[in-house]
This record gives C-alpha cells, sequence and structure tokens, in this order.
C-alpha cells in the first residue's frame, strides 16, 4: 500500500509534463489509504449526516466498508448512486436544485477529486481563482485591481447555467488529453450520468456535472481551463504596443519645464529666480492636469482576464468596437467548442468609469487628478488616476438586513424610512446564542466586503444590527430597548456573561471592532503559482478505527466509526453506546 503523499506528489511532478500521459491512474483507488485520507478530509463537514438515496450517511463506518467499496472497484461492479435532489432558497426568491451524494460515493469522489488536483492544478493559470488552493474570491479581485489599471472598458461574462450544461463527451475528450486509462474514464462518466431522484423518480442526466458532487468544482475548472487558455491565447495576439504614444500637450510642458530650469541655473537676480521658480510650479501643475500617454492611442491595446467558477470579467484598453468582438469571438468560442452560452442579459459590456458587477463587487476605474508626493523621488505624482476601485455596493447593506429580517421599512413624505426590527426566529435562543448569530453575521459580511474602499459604510449595517439585537431581546423579555440596555451593558459594551464547561466565568461582547479597509490581501502576488506539495500528515481518525477495538469498551469486533451532527446531540454517552453494540435505533 503506497503512501498517498508519494502518489499525490509524483502525479503532481509528472503533471508538469505538458504531454504526458497518465495511464494507470485506476489502480490508485485500490490503495486503502487513499481512502483513509480521504476520510479525514471530509468527515467533519455537516452534510455527510444528511441521508442519501440509499438511506446511509458517514455515520457507521468502518474499515469493511471501505474495502467492501475497493472490491467493487476493482471488479468494476460499483455504480454511483443518483443524487437525492431537494432545494434551497436563492436570493431572488426562486429556489435553487440541490444534490446530495451518498456517503459511499462521496469518499470516492474525494480520492478522484485529490488525484485530479495533483495532475491537472499546475496546468492551470493564473486567471483562474474558483476552487482551487490558496485562491479565493479576494485573490480574484486583488488581480482585477493590481494589473487592469487603465482599463477603458469592461466585459462582464456569465456563462449561462454552466454546472447544468457541460457537455459530457467535451469534458470527456478534455479529460483524454491527460489521461490514457479507460477504466477511469468510464469511472467518470459513470459519475456524470449517475443521474438524480426527485420526489422518488429517477431522472438521467445528460450534461452537467455530479449533483452536489466532490468532483464537480475542479471538473468545472477543467472544463474552463479550454476558455482561460484561449483568453491567455487571445491577449496575445490582441495585445499591441509597447506603451501609449506619449501625450504631445504634456511633452510641451515638460520641454518647457526644463527651458526654465536653464534659466534657473544661469539667472542670478533673486526677484528674477523667485519668478522663473513660481512658472515652474504652475508648469507642474499644469503637467499633472494631461495623462502622461494619449488614451486613445490606436496603436496600444490590452486584454486582461480573470475568472472565478463560471463569472469571468475581461478588461479592454482599446475601442468599444473592440470590445464588441471580443465578446462575440467568446461567444463563439464557448458554442463551438465547449457547447455552452453566454447569458445575454448578464454579459455586459461597461464604460470602465461605470461600475462593472464582479463577485458582488463594484469594480470602475478611477478618474482622478489627486496628487501624492514620492517618497523616494519627492516628486508630485498622480496616484490614483486610472487605478481600479472595488467597492461594496450600495445595495448590500439594504438587502442583507432585508434578508435577516432586522429592519422594516415606513414611507414618510415620499422618503423611505428604515427602523430596526426584532427578529422572531431568534426568539428561543439563549442570550449567547443570539449576540454570536448577530456577531458572526456582522464578521461574515465584513470579511467579505473588508478590501472595499468603502467598508467604512458598514457601520450603518453595525448599527441596524445592533437595534434588531435589543429589540429581539426585549421582545424576548417582555421588556423595552432602555431595560435591554441596563440589563446587559457592562462598563461601556454590551456584554453577555456565560458558564463554559469547565466551570469558568466568560463574556462575549456585541462587535466593537471597527471596520477599517484590510490592505493585506490586496498585496498577493497574481504571479505567484501555489507550489503544492502534498503533507498529509497523520490520520488520526483512521488511527482510531484502525486499532480495532472500542474506546469505550475495548470490544474488538464489528467497529464501526459513529458519527454526530454536534457535540450537544449526546445526552447519554453509555446508554448511547450500548444501544449502538445491541443494534438498537439511536434517537
Amino acid at each position: 500500500m503506497r503512501n498517498p503523499q508519494i502518489v499525490l506528489n509524483s502525479l503532481s511532478e509528472h503533471s508538469r509534463l505538458i504531454d504526458y500521459k497518465f495511464e494507470r491512474l485506476y489502480r490508485i483507488l485500490f490503495n486503502e489509504a487513499m481512502y483513509y485520507v480521504a476520510y479525514q478530509r471530509i468527515y467533519a463537514k455537516p452534510g455527510n449526516m444528511t441521508k442519501g438515496i440509499d438511506n446511509s450517511t458517514i455515520d457507521e463506518m468502518s474499515l469493511p466498508r471501505i474495502e467492501q467499496l475497493i472490491g467493487k472497484l476493482k471488479d468494476e461492479t460499483y455504480q454511483p448512486n443518483p443524487s437525492r435532489r431537494t432545494y434551497i432558497p436563492k436570493k431572488n426568491g426562486k429556489m435553487r436544485p440541490l444534490g446530495i451524494p451518498s456517503f459511499d460515493d462521496k469518499l470516492v469522489q474525494e480520492v478522484i477529486r485529490m488525484i485530479f488536483e495533483a495532475i491537472f492544478e499546475k496546468q492551470f493559470t493564473h486567471s483562474s481563482h474558483g476552487f482551487r488552493p490558496q485562491r479565493s474570491c479576494h485573490t480574484a479581485l486583488a488581480q482585477i485591481k493590481a494589473t487592469f489599471t487603465g482599463t477603458k472598458w469592461f466585459i462582464e461574462g456569465d456563462i449561462r447555467s454552466f454546472f447544468d450544461n457541460i457537455d459530457h463527451e467535451v469534458l470527456i475528450g478534455i479529460l483524454s488529453k491527460r489521461i490514457s486509462d479507460e477504466r477511469f474514464i468510464r469511472l467518470i462518466r459513470k459519475f456524470l450520468n449517475a443521474g438524480y431522484v426527485e420526489d422518488w423518480v429517477y431522472q438521467k442526466t445528460y450534461s452537467g456535472t455530479p449533483q452536489g458532487g466532490i468532483i464537480s468544482p475542479i471538473l468545472a475548472n477543467i472544463y474552463l481551463d479550454e476558455l482561460d487558455k484561449y483568453m491567455k491565447q487571445y491577449a496575445e495576439d490582441f495585445d499591441k504596443g509597447e506603451a501609449r504614444r506619449r501625450n504631445p500637450d504634456r511633452s510641451k510642458l515638460v520641454e518647457k519645464k526644463a527651458r526654465m530650469i536653464k534659466l534657473l541655473q544661469v539667472e542670478k537676480d533673486t526677484v528674477k529666480r523667485k519668478a522663473i521658480v513660481a512658472s515652474i510650479k504652475a508648469i507642474e501643475k499644469e503637467k499633472l492636469t494631461h495623462p502622461a500617454g494619449v488614451e486613445m492611442d490606436e496603436d496600444y491595446r490590452r486584454i486582461k482576464y480573470v475568472r472565478y467558477a463560471d463569472d469571468f470579467l475581461i478588461g479592454v484598453i482599446g475601442s468599444l468596437k473592440d470590445c464588441k468582438k471580443i465578446k462575440e469571438n467568446v461567444k463563439s468560442f464557448l458554442n463551438d467548442k465547449l457547447k455552452l452560452e453566454l447569458s445575454a442579459e448578464k454579459t455586459l459590456i461597461t464604460h470602465a468609469e461605470n461600475p462593472a458587477r464582479f463577485l458582488s463587487y463594484d469594480i470602475t476605474v478611477r478618474k482622478s487628478t489627486l496628487t501624492k508626493r514620492s517618497k523616494l523621488t519627492g516628486t508630485v505624482q498622480q496616484t490614483y488616476n486610472k487605478k481600479v476601485v472595488l467597492k461594496m455596493p450600495e445595495d448590500v447593506i439594504k438587502n442583507k438586513l432585508v434578508a435577516y429580517g432586522a429592519v422594516r421599512f415606513t414611507h414618510h413624505n415620499g422618503k423611505e424610512e428604515w427602523k430596526p426590527f426584532s427578529r422572531p426566529q431568534l426568539l428561543q435562543n439563549d442570550d449567547l446564542e443570539v449576540l454570536t448569530k448577530y456577531n458572526a453575521e456582522i464578521r461574515g459580511l465584513y470579511n467579505y466586503y473588508s478590501i472595499a474602499i468603502n467598508v467604512g459604510s458598514m457601520n450603518t449595517f453595525l448599527h441596524f444590527m445592533k437595534y434588531s439585537m435589543l429589540k429581539t431581546l426585549g421582545r424576548k423579555y417582555q421588556c423595552s430597548v432602555p431595560d435591554i440596555c441596563r440589563k446587559f451593558y457592562h462598563e461601556g459594551a454590551f456584554t453577555v456573561f456565560y458558564e463554559n464547561k469547565k466551570g469558568e466565568q466568560k463574556s462575549r461582547v456585541f462587535y466593537n471592532e471597527g471596520f477599517k479597509q484590510r490592505k493585506e490581501i490586496i498585496e498577493y502576488t497574481v504571479d505567484y503559482y501555489p507550489e503544492l506539495v502534498y503533507m498529509l500528515g497523520k490520520t488520526s481518525l483512521i488511527d482510531r478505527l484502525k486499532a480495532r477495538a472500542c474506546e469505550l469498551c475495548g470490544a474488538t469486533e464489528d467497529l464501526q466509526m459513529h458519527h454526530i451532527r454536534k457535540m450537544s446531540d449526546i445526552k447519554d454517552g453509555k446508554e448511547r453506546h450500548r444501544k449502538i453494540h445491541n443494534g438498537q435505533q439511536i434517537d
């Protein structure tokens, strides 16, 4: 049984070779240790306690269960179960379909995902940020901020129902470029064709990735890597010129300043020298009102591109005509090569001075005459002009407050007025749970928009959340907000005191850490590839299972690992243990 760390690092090393084809991947699925690592990675996810179509969950995990899986894979009788389809609400009020796979299928998929990541991660381009190690929405936004400087137009790209419309034959064709193992490819086909069950009716899947599948995100990246590489080549063909042609108006001022400096060097009269210095300062001030290069230089063009999942943003230095052609070319590539369709209503061409929406941020290119003196040279520079600005959209705060039910709206003299409102769904929670809920919601929104230039407007969100919490507790205790303040305020902060499991007295306060813009992620090096070296460490959970002895009573037969959703679910550990060993139903 080869060490999974060695297996994955070997795959990763071979992936560097562009023409290398992987021929014996399927046999990796016979390695029990790979499933130990997979189990260790996914066991804590809460969805694992949700039953799939086979009515099983992660509970009752055992070594024989893994051995049976491997046995089915060896004789190719393994058949993934269809996902159980359910629906969850979307922000727009519609319902999003959600697939719930069986846990055994999740375990096999996690092993496949690790294999795929080792093979494909190093071939992905810098422009791809979704579902990748050490990358996120923030790194995508950081790349835009760092590389889209001077952009004239944005093309906001959105692929219509991407995950549902991935063409199976196209995907298999892409995988086959690097994988020459028919058994492994057949297994992927089984997952793609597994289908789903809705209202006890089986539905076959003819396109798309596995519903709720662990391998779906990386399959999506493998699929859209074709678009990333197309855009990389497109940019190489489109880009033109080393730099913009220098602005003649600015050049004249530079020459005039040089002449004045020469005069200053030879002039001895104090009054005249002062007049020359004043002229130089006036020239320098006027020079800053002119851009260094000609903005509409036909001999200078650039394309920048960033993608997160099925959303992408293209920055163009060029004409509107160029943008329309780029959009049509991308549309044709997606349709002809990947059998995908651009969403007409969401794929927009936007002037860079107007906000383009990407990853729920408003992105613009600033037009500014503001200056800043360089610490190195001492010269005054237009530091802010043509720089990308990331903003939290104006409707975010309102929409979040509405989603949480923390405000109600009234109209007075034609104006909309916001009023904090209590949240009835929290009335059954204890005080600490209510406070923790509000703090988590505030931190969650701040963490996402912490790199926005206007993140300070979160103070409005904080105000309404605070008074919503006070009203919720007031409703719970049937008293006024001032009474709640007198009850909970301690040393100027809203505080809940509680006792932990060790009997220690603890306290938690309402969020009071401010909303300062964070700069760290902006300094992310966009040309840096994560160097993945697999250091998997010890799989302590499996080590406990492999000990083949019950941790409570020492029994050594028919051992299984039992899972719970949360520790508070254990009301009587010994009684639960007795029922498990007797094969009785657990509450």
